[in-house]
């Protein structure tokens, strides 16, 4: 490389622009090829300039070679000859050198055509082995210029279009050459193949490079025009002037692909995380219309309960009111009977139907909440964040903490079975009941509270029916107390009715803001994720911004440095 003092300072400035690039993807936990291909451009400074040569592997490269060498260097045939990439260089000849890598090999020749210059040949784009392929486009952006490298029998395919589409992703300078030109017999079809690789060439680098018609079988057999023009072009672009810029240029093209591509990774994280609040979001949305639903659910249960009690009470009063009359006296004053026939004209199957309808309302709270769960749960699990973003860090902490989220509502669905969330609910209901009713604690079922609840109903009334003077106070007692019983079994089931809708809802919302404490638990770390990672990529934006500038300051120098 040609090194003035201006050179100089234009290398300085690149290796330390290359490496805050390496330090900033590392910071940002960028995938590891990228922070590799961030080390290896520090490292393709202090490379020999990298003259790459690629192509299809039936495009004829080694034969290529070869003749552009003037010398029979690499090994030729109708198959996949290059299982390796080799790296020739200018040198006394010598046996193939390995290197670091198992996939390349460095050949020394004494051609005076290599002097200062590294010449590459790589495997077939297409090779029916792909780990050609995988060779080839791993070394591409290493390459200062490549010599690609098409057959006048089957010009620019469609692999070749790819690798040239990526060629123009890492800014690579590039010669289009179609080899086997010699079977092209007029000018116009030379004409028209090379119109047609061009404007191949031209949509996927969206600029014209040159191209170059040549046959190594006519250069090896005595001669070619093409390869005169070839060597010509090639002789310019690789004098010490031009050589430099491309060198320089090299690395910076490299730089703009890897920051671009972090870039478009913190975009789609930026995206990705958007998307994550409007699902926070739509789980709280989803929360609170779970609760609402329920809410309405439950009014309706307990208008069925209100329901059965407004029965009871129908029953109730005709029973006093047909019970309290002197045609019944010897009944009266026998408050055995009396509470036996209360119980069962009046209080009938009342305490089973104040069981089933509790017995309801819990399985249907219960089966609402682990649909609820259910539906968290496969909710998270869409959550997958773009292929452009799936090895990074961000993708990596942000999966772990879904996954936290997802196991907890699996282990909520698992662990709390039906069966135990409905033992539960029913235990806390008793052991308010028994508060209300008096009875002291020690496994009673709610079938049993219910019954005492009626028995403490039957209780009252008999009391009010016993004693009654039938013989001092006749017919104007008996209205009196018929009045009296009424009121009093009326305000009983009135205070019955407060006192099991009071129950049932403090234990939904108890049961229920047990379920949004989980809910809130499990989300709360991935919400200081979303939080502490929006600040990082707001941070990330402003520092990728300047890198940006001074990879446009850099770029812009190398193309003004003197010719």
């Amino acid at each position: 490389m040609l090194v003035s003092d201006v050179v100089q300072r234009v290398l300085a400035r690149e290796r330390s622009l290359l490496a805050d690039l390496q330090a900033f993807l590392s910071a940002q936990g960028a995938p590891p090829e990228a922070v590799q291909h961030a080390r290896q451009a520090v490292a393709n400074l202090d490379e020999s300039f990298l003259l790459v040569v690629v192509g299809e592997f039936n495009a004829g490269k080694s034969s290529f070679v070869n003749a552009l060498l003037g010398d029979a260097v690499l090994p030729e045939g109708v198959t996949p000859t290059t299982d390796r990439i080799y790296v020739l260089l200018h040198g006394e000849r010598s046996e193939p050198e390995a290197t670091r890598d198992p996939f390349v090999v460095r050949l020394r020749v004494p051609l005076t055509v290599l002097d200062g210059v590294a010449l590459v040949d790589t495997p077939g784009t297409n090779a029916i082995v792909r780990q050609h392929q995988v060779l080839t486009e791993g070394f591409l952006p290493r390459a200062d210029l490549l010599l690609f490298l098409t057959s006048a029998d089957r010009p620019f395919t469609e692999s070749e279009r790819q690798f040239l589409s990526l060629a123009a992703r890492w800014g690579r300078s590039v010669v289009m050459v179609v080899n086997k030109a010699d079977l092209l017999e007029t000018p116009q079809q030379q004409e028209e193949v090379r119109a047609f690789v061009e404007a191949g060439a031209r949509a996927e680098l969206n600029l014209t490079p040159p191209v170059y018609l040549v046959s190594a079988r006519r250069e090896q057999r005595g001669g070619d025009e093409g390869f005169r023009a070839l060597r010509a072009a090639l002789q310019q672009r690789l004098g010490e002037t031009e050589r430099t810029r491309l060198k320089l240029q090299s690395p910076l093209a490299a730089a703009a692909e890897i920051l671009g591509g972090e870039e478009r990774r913190a975009q789609a994280s930026r995206d990705l995380l958007s998307s994550d609040l409007e699902t926070l979001q739509s789980l709280e949305a989803q929360r609170e219309r779970h609760r609402e639903t329920m809410r309405g659910e439950l009014d309706g249960q307990l208008n069925r309960v209100g329901r059965i009690l407004s029965e009871f009470e129908v029953r109730a009063d005709k029973f006093i009111d047909e019970t309290l009359r002197l045609s019944h006296f010897r009944e009266l004053v026998n408050s055995r009977l009396l509470e036996q026939r209360f119980r069962e004209q009046a209080v009938g199957d009342l305490p089973e139907a104040v069981e089933r309808q509790f017995g309801t309302m819990i399985d249907r709270f219960v089966e609402a909440n682990l649909h609820f769960w259910e539906d968290v749960q496969a909710f998270l699990i869409r959550r997958q964040p773009s292929g452009e973003i799936a090895r990074t860090r961000f993708s990596y902490d942000r999966h772990a903490l879904l996954e936290g989220i997802a196991g907890s509502a699996s282990r909520h669905i698992e662990e709390v079975t039906e069966s135990q969330l409905t033992r539960q609910l029913a235990s806390d209901a008793e052991e308010a009941m028994k508060g209300v009713i008096g009875i002291g604690a020690g496994g009673i079922g709610l079938g049993v509270i219910g019954a005492a609840i009626m028995g403490t109903l039957a209780a009252d009334a008999t009391f009010i029916f016993s004693g009654l003077a039938i013989g001092s106070l006749g017919l104007l007692i008996l209205p009196s107390k018929r009045l009296q019983t009424l009121r009093q079994l009326r305000v009983k089931v009135a205070e019955l009715r407060e006192s099991l809708e009071a129950i049932v809802r403090r234990e939904y919302d108890r049961e229920q803001e047990r379920a949004d404490a989980r809910l809130r638990d499990a989300m709360s770390p991935f919400t200081r994720f979303i939080e502490g990672e929006q600040q990082r990529l707001q941070d990330a934006q402003r520092r990728s911004s300047e890198l940006r500038q001074e990879l446009d300051a850099l770029q812009n120098e190398v193309r003004r440095l003197p010719g």
